[in-house]
C-alpha cells in the first residue's frame, strides 16, 4: 500500500496549480512573508518555481523531480522553495521571466529561478530533466552545484545578480516618450507582418505557430484604412487555416493554445480563456467584413464551448483547460477509424473519417488522429462521388455523436479560478457577439460574468485579481482594470444599460489614480509600494494577452469619444507617444497598441441611436453589421433615460426629444453631426469609409 504523503503549505491555497503540488515531498511555500523572512534569516537562496495548471511540461517536471524523494531532499536542505502560479502573480512572472530570458536567450514554463534572499535573481532556466539529457544537466546536479556556488563563491553570485538587475532596469527604462508620433508607423507594421507571413499556411514565421489574433485584427484595420487587399487576405487565410486545422477543436469548438507545426495540425492541447476571447473578436470582425458564414460559425461554436465548459455557476469564466488527460497529452481529443466506424456505422464513418483525415496510420501519437479539414466540403463530396448536402448531413450528425461520446471520456482538468483581465476579454467577446449575431444568450452570459466580478470580486472597495472557491484575493493589476473597463463599455454599447457605463467610469478613474505615471505617461502594471517587487514595470508588450497599456489606451479613447473629455484623449496620446519607438521597432509585439493607434489616428465615428428596444433593432443591426472598429455608440429609449444624462454624455445633447415615434440615428465625426436618419440605407450611407 502506498503511504499518503503529508500535505505541505500549498494545501491551503486556492490556486489549482499550487494545490497540485500540495503533496510533493518538497517543502513548498507560497509566495509570502513567511518564506521571504526565512530566506533572509537563514541566508538561504530561494528556489522560485513558476508555472500554471494547464502547462504540460510543468506536470512533467513535477512527476520527474518534485515527486522524487531524493531531489526533494536536496531542495529542502539547501533552498527555500517557493511555488507560484503565474496566472495569479503575473507581476512576479514578468520580472523573473525577463531575467531568465536575459540569462538564456529564451523563456517558458515551468520556470525555475534562483534568488538571493533580497529577491535578486542569479541563475535560472525553464524545464530541467531529472538526469543529464537533451544537452541539459540533470536537475539534482544543478541544485547541488548552485548550493555550493552560493555558499563558496558569493562574489560571483553578487556579480551575476548585479548584471541581471541592470538588465531588468534597462527593460523597465527603455520606454522613452517621443515628441511626436510621426508618420508611417502603421505602414511599417504592415510591411513587417507581410515579411514574416506564411503565404501557404497562414500565420507568421514557422513552427511553432501561435494564433497572433491581435496582429490579424491589425491587418483587417489596415485593409480598411488603406485598401490593401493583401492585408485582408493574410488575415482571412490565417483564420481559415487555423479553424480548419487541429488547432481548432472540430467537435466541441474553441481553440487550443498553439500549433507545434507550421500547418496548424498538431496543437499543444491546453485551452486558454484569453486565446478564445481574442480569437472570437477577430472572427467576428472577419464576418463583419466578408459576410462569410464560416467565420460566424467558428465564433459561435467557440462562445458556445465557453458557455458549456468554461463558465461557473455564478457566471464567471474559468481560466484554462489542461493539455493532458489520463496523464497523456491530447488523449481526450484524438480518434482512429475503427472507433469512428463503430459509432457512426461503416458508410457514414468512412465519409466522416475521410472528411476529417482520420487514417489508419494516424497523424498523431500511437496511430491516433487529430480531426482537421484539408479540403472544402464541395471538393471532398466531388472526390468521393457524394452529393454535397448528403455529406454535410453526415458531418453534422457525426460531430454531434462523437462530441456526445467524447464527453464520456475522462476530460482534461479545468482550472476554475476566475481572473478579471481574462474575463474582461471574454465578456467583450460575448457582448460583441450579441451586437453582431443578435443572440440574447451571449449578452446574458457577458452580463452575468460582469455582475459576478463587480459583486464578488470587489473587497472593501478594491478590485481583486482572482477568485476561487468563493475567495477573492490579490489586489487587481492594471490590466485587470483595463480589460474589465473595456468589457463594460462593450456591454453598455450592446444594451445601453447605464449601470455598465457608470461602473466603467468609476473603475477608469481608479485605474488612473492607482497606476498612471505622472512623469512620463503610461500605466504601471502594479500599484506603488509593493516592497517584494524588485522593479516596477509597465508591461509593454502585447504577447499572448494584450498589455494593460494597450487596452487602457483604447479605453481612454472610447471614453473620450463618449464623454467629450479631452483629458482622456491627452492621456491616450501620452501613452502612444511613450510606446511610439517600440511600435516602430517591434510591431508584432505591439499589435494591440497599434490597433489603438489606428483608432487615435482615424478618429471614431460617434453614433447615437435613439428609440425603444423594439424600434432601434434594425438600425443597430445595420451599425454592427459593418466592420467599423473605430466607433463609440450611445443611446437608448428617451422615455426611460434619466434626466441630466445629456450633461454626462454630450453626444446625446439635443437628441433625446421624446415622442418622435420612430428610432433614429445620428452619426458624428470631427465635431460635425449628421441630420437624424430613420432607415438602414440612410445610416449605411453615413458609415461609408473611403481608403
Amino acid at each position: 500500500m502506498v503511504k499518503e504523503r503529508r500535505a505541505n503549505r500549498l494545501q491551503g491555497e486556492t490556486s489549482p496549480y499550487l494545490r497540485q503540488h500540495a503533496h510533493n515531498p518538497v517543502d513548498w511555500f507560497p509566495w509570502g512573508e513567511e518564506a521571504l523572512e526565512l530566506a533572509r534569516r537563514e541566508d538561504r537562496p530561494i528556489l522560485l518555481s513558476i508555472g500554471y495548471s494547464a502547462c504540460h511540461w510543468c506536470h512533467v517536471m513535477e512527476r520527474e523531480s518534485f515527486e522524487d524523494e531524493g531531489t526533494a531532499r536536496i531542495m529542502n536542505e539547501h533552498f527555500v522553495n517557493i511555488k507560484v502560479d503565474r496566472e495569479e502573480r503575473p507581476d512576479l512572472d514578468e520580472i523573473y521571466m525577463t531575467a531568465v530570458q536575459a540569462m538564456t536567450g529564451s523563456g517558458g514554463w515551468p520556470m525555475t529561478v534562483f534568488l538571493k534572499p533580497d529577491l535578486q535573481p542569479f541563475y535560472g532556466g525553464t524545464y530541467f530533466p531529472p538526469e543529464d539529457r537533451y544537452g541539459q544537466p540533470g536537475f539534482p546536479r544543478v541544485l547541488q552545484a548552485l548550493a555550493r556556488h552560493y555558499q563558496e563563491e558569493r562574489d560571483r553570485v553578487e556579480e551575476s545578480a548585479g548584471q541581471l538587475m541592470r538588465a531588468l532596469r534597462q527593460n523597465v527604462e527603455f520606454l522613452r516618450p517621443r515628441e511626436s508620433l510621426g508618420e508611417g508607423i502603421l505602414e511599417n507594421a504592415y510591411r513587417q507582418l507581410q515579411d514574416s507571413f506564411d503565404d501557404r499556411h497562414g500565420g507568421f514565421g514557422s513552427a511553432p505557430k501561435f494564433p497572433s489574433s491581435m496582429s490579424l485584427s491589425l491587418l483587417l484595420r489596415y485593409f480598411r484604412r488603406s485598401g490593401r487587399e493583401k492585408a485582408r487576405d493574410m488575415a482571412l487565410l490565417t483564420l481559415r487555416k487555423m479553424a480548419n486545422g487541429g488547432m481548432y477543436d472540430q467537435l466541441g469548438g474553441g481553440f487550443h493554445r498553439y500549433s507545434v507545426d507550421e500547418r496548424w495540425l498538431v496543437p499543444h492541447f491546453e485551452k486558454m480563456l484569453y486565446d478564445n476571447g481574442l480569437l472570437v473578436w477577430v472572427f467576428l470582425e472577419a464576418f463583419q467584413l466578408t459576410g462569410d458564414d464560416f467565420f460566424r460559425r467558428v465564433a459561435r461554436e467557440t462562445l458556445d464551448y465557453v458557455r458549456r465548459e468554461m463558465t461557473g455557476e455564478e457566471g464567471g469564466f474559468y481560466a484554462t483547460q489542461d493539455a493532458d488527460s489520463e496523464g497523456e497529452e491530447g488523449k481526450y481529443f484524438t480518434w482512429n477509424p475503427e472507433e469512428i466506424e463503430s459509432l457512426l456505422g461503416e458508410e457514414e464513418g468512412r465519409l466522416f473519417a475521410r472528411y476529417f483525415d482520420v487514417t489508419s496510420g494516424g497523424n498523431f501519437e500511437e496511430g491516433q488522429s487529430i480531426l482537421h479539414v484539408d479540403a472544402e466540403m464541395e471538393d471532398v463530396a466531388r472526390l468521393l462521388g457524394e452529393e454535397e448536402e448528403h455529406l454535410r448531413g453526415v458531418i453534422l450528425r457525426g460531430r454531434e455523436k462523437l462530441l456526445e461520446i467524447r464527453s464520456q471520456r475522462i476530460p482534461p482538468e479545468t482550472d476554475e479560478k476566475i481572473l478579471v483581465a481574462w474575463n474582461g476579454l471574454m465578456i467583450s467577446a460575448m457582448a460583441r457577439a450579441y451586437q453582431i449575431l443578435g443572440e440574447d444568450a451571449y449578452l446574458e452570459a457577458g452580463a452575468k460574468a460582469a455582475d459576478f466580478i463587480l459583486k464578488k470580486m470587489v473587497v472593501d472597495g478594491r478590485l481583486m485579481h482572482t477568485s476561487k472557491d468563493g475567495q477573492a484575493r490579490i489586489p487587481a493589476y492594471q490590466d485587470d482594470y483595463a480589460c474589465l473597463i473595456n468589457s463594460l463599455l462593450d456591454l453598455y454599447e450592446a444594451s445601453f444599460d447605464l449601470r455598465w457605463l457608470q461602473a466603467a467610469r468609476e473603475l477608469n478613474r481608479k485605474m488612473i489614480d492607482l497606476f498612471w505615471d505622472d512623469r512620463e505617461g503610461g500605466f504601471f502594471f502594479t500599484e506603488e509600494g509593493k516592497a517584494e517587487l524588485i522593479v516596477r514595470t509597465k508591461n509593454p508588450f502585447d504577447n499572448a494577452v494584450p498589455s494593460g497599456n494597450s487596452i487602457a489606451t483604447l479605453v481612454l479613447l472610447r471614453m473620450a469619444g463618449m464623454e467629450g473629455d479631452a483629458e482622456f484623449r491627452e492621456r491616450a496620446e501620452q501613452t502612444l507617444l511613450l510606446f511610439g519607438e517600440l511600435m516602430q521597432r517591434s510591431p508584432s509585439g505591439c499589435a494591440q497598441m497599434l490597433c489603438a493607434l489606428d483608432f487615435f489616428e482615424d478618429g471614431p465615428f460617434e453614433v447615437a441611436v435613439i428609440g425603444s428596444l423594439e424600434e432601434r433593432g434594425d438600425l443597430l443591426g445595420a451599425l454592427h453589421g459593418n466592420f467599423l472598429p473605430n466607433k463609440v455608440v450611445v443611446g437608448g429609449d428617451p422615455a426611460r433615460l434619466p434626466d441630466r444624462l445629456e450633461e454626462d454624455l454630450p453626444l446625446l445633447k439635443g437628441k433625446l426629444e421624446p415622442g418622435k415615434g420612430t428610432a433614429r440615428a445620428y452619426v458624428c465625426r470631427d465635431f460635425v453631426c449628421s441630420q437624424p436618419v430613420e432607415d438602414v440605407d440612410g445610416l449605411n450611407g453615413l458609415l461609408v469609409v473611403e481608403p
